[in-house]
């Protein structure tokens, strides 16, 4: 599953797509629009724009903006800066890669077999769509019973 800080950045990245080319977004514009904590929606803009996605401004009349065009941003990469990898498990990830501890031999291992097609199918999914893609929201449907 994406952790929190990976789905608060891609709203808030989303946002300023909504908004790119209007100039600096405040800071409590997204916040309250995205239902972000203040306080951690700074941390995230501003690893996003180390990373050279956001661009931001200080002061009174401050605030931040995408560093790129929406269509050059794609959200595969907006994951892998923001948790280091696409995989599910170490042992699977191209960039953050790690042995897994209390597993088999790698050469043995089909769960790592099966993680490596699911990070190649996700990485394939992910690295198509950009900010500039619309994507709508989803219907809501029921949840089975058992999740």
């Amino acid at each position: 599953m994406l952790s929190q800080k990976v789905r608060y950045t891609i709203r808030a990245l989303q946002h300023l797509a909504d908004r790119y080319g209007e100039g600096l977004v405040h800071l409590d514009e997204i916040a309250e629009a995205q239902n972000i904590p203040p306080k951690f929606l700074t941390v995230i803009l501003s690893e996003m724009a180390r990373a050279g996605l956001v661009h931001s401004q200080r002061g009174k009349d401050g605030g931040y903006q995408l560093g790129l065009p929406p269509i050059d941003i794609r959200y595969g990469d907006i994951v892998r800066i923001t948790s280091g990898s696409l995989a599910l498990v170490p042992c699977a990830s191209r960039y953050a890669y790690e042995k897994c501890k209390n597993c088999l031999a790698e050469d043995e291992c089909r769960l790592r077999a099966l993680m490596l097609k699911v990070r190649d199918e996700t990485a394939v999914v992910l690295d198509q769509i950009t900010l500039a893609d619309p994507i709508e929201p989803a219907a809501v449907f029921e949840q089975p019973a058992n999740g």
